[in-house]
């Protein structure tokens, strides 16, 4: 690398035995390949079932490349595809669209791969740590950088020009390495937690069918069956209202009523709420207020599954917000919203009437046939699901803490 007129910089946070400046300078003269692939020919009608991988923007995630759901090519078409293949260790860099930014480090599993056009290719000097890069990239820095260097100071996307004139600070090789090493550590503990995330997830779905098919009940204490599940109507069980409107606006930070809009029930919120995420200072009297074991479901939204996304509402005197159904009734409002949620949920988006805003009304989900078991089995179940969420939500904290961690690392460790 070239230290002639350069800056010399040193990070607040460093590991022991390495106090030697870093060095500021562009990535192109530390690179061995700055360019992207291509897509072939015919597009998604040359993808096969098995073949050479075939790497897709959607596959580069921010530290890993993801490989859960792959695309193939033909090895015809991977042999007139040379410019785009990959090699392990390569840095991949998706270029354009919402995903812009995004990076990963090919791992050595992966010894034969091309990248479509919307990904970049960074093959690397000896003297630059592809892992190192990468969290440079990810790092609040290094997404300012990718932003400021667009075509244009815009959105229009990078261009290999644009990369390789990324200016950044770079420490020697070794102060890299352990950098890299110590980030990916991190990266491997999110990643534990995420799988047993999806493993729980997995699991719940996997026994939610299983009780609301029935092929799982549970007994009573003397070990006997408890009675047989009744189907019913909503409308002969419960009443169903309508909340009230609650504006975006008057959404504040320090409000003293709890509020929950519809919007936020299936972008924030899953069976159960246990924390409410909004507050309004709206008068008291102007609001309509939820009841213990209140059930919401959207009455508006862009889609139809939208509407179909019930919720338990954890306590009474929380405002519910305008296109909100509210469903009150004597049964075990957990094991309903469980119920509504899954068992329910295709059945409830059939319901919704409407093409660019999908509407559903009371008298709609009045009709809705659903199969109860006796309260005191939907207890059993709802107290189930609801250990089961809790462990997922659990994790999920662990995830977050992680990442919070980590990011506070990147903003400390790059300069």
């Amino acid at each position: 690398m070239n230290k002639s007129n350069v800056d010399v910089l040193a990070p607040s946070l460093r590991f022991q035995g390495f106090n030697k400046n870093w060095i500021k300078g562009p990535l192109g003269p530390l690179t061995i390949k700055v360019g992207s692939g291509v897509t072939p020919r015919g597009g998604s009608s040359v993808y096969t079932p098995t073949g050479v991988l075939f790497i897709r923007s959607q596959n580069v995630k921010n530290d890993q490349l993801d490989l859960s759901d792959p695309t193939f090519i033909p090895p015809s078409v991977h042999s007139v595809m040379s410019g785009s293949r990959v090699q392990p260790k390569d840095v991949l860099l998706n270029i354009t669209g919402a995903s812009i930014g995004r990076s990963c480090v090919v791992p050595g599993r992966v010894q034969e791969a091309n990248v479509n056009q919307h990904v970049c290719i960074l093959r690397l000097e000896d003297v630059l740590d592809p892992n190192f890069l990468q969290s440079f990239l990810s790092s609040w820095r290094g997404q300012k950088l990718v932003y400021q260097s667009q075509a244009g100071g815009g959105r229009e996307g990078l261009n290999f020009e644009n990369i390789r004139t990324f200016i950044f600070n770079i420490p020697e090789l070794p102060e890299q390495q352990k950098i890299a090493a110590f980030l990916s550590a991190v990266d491997t503990k999110s990643q534990q937690l995420q799988r047993k995330k999806e493993l729980l997830e997995q699991y719940k779905k996997g026994v939610m069918q299983k009780i609301f098919s029935q092929e799982i009940r549970f007994k009573d204490e003397d070990g006997n069956d408890y009675p047989d599940w009744e189907e019913k109507r909503l409308g002969e069980f419960t009443v169903i209202t309508k909340g009230k409107g609650i504006a975006k606006i008057e959404v504040e930070e320090d409000g003293v009523t709890e509020c929950i809009r519809y919007g936020e029930l299936y972008t924030t919120y899953s069976e159960v709420i246990s924390i409410v995420k909004s507050r309004t200072n709206v008068e008291l009297s102007t609001l309509i207020l939820s009841q213990v074991n209140d059930v919401i479901i959207p009455s508006s939204g862009e889609t139809h599954i939208d509407l179909a996304t019930a919720s338990y509402v954890p306590r009474g005197g929380i405002a519910l917000g305008g296109d909100i159904n509210i469903i009150k009734s004597d049964q075990d409002g957990i094991f309903m919203a469980y119920c509504l949620n899954n068992e329910k949920k295709h059945e409830i988006a059939r319901l919704a009437q409407g093409s660019s805003v999908i509407h559903l009304y009371p008298n709609h989900l009045k009709e809705l046939s659903v199969i109860l078991p006796c309260l005191v089995e939907q207890k059993r179940i709802s107290d189930l699901l609801s250990m089961v969420d809790k462990k997922i939500a659990y994790i999920e904290l662990g995830i977050t803490k992680i990442m919070d961690f980590k990011k506070g690392l990147l903003q400390q460790m790059f300069i």
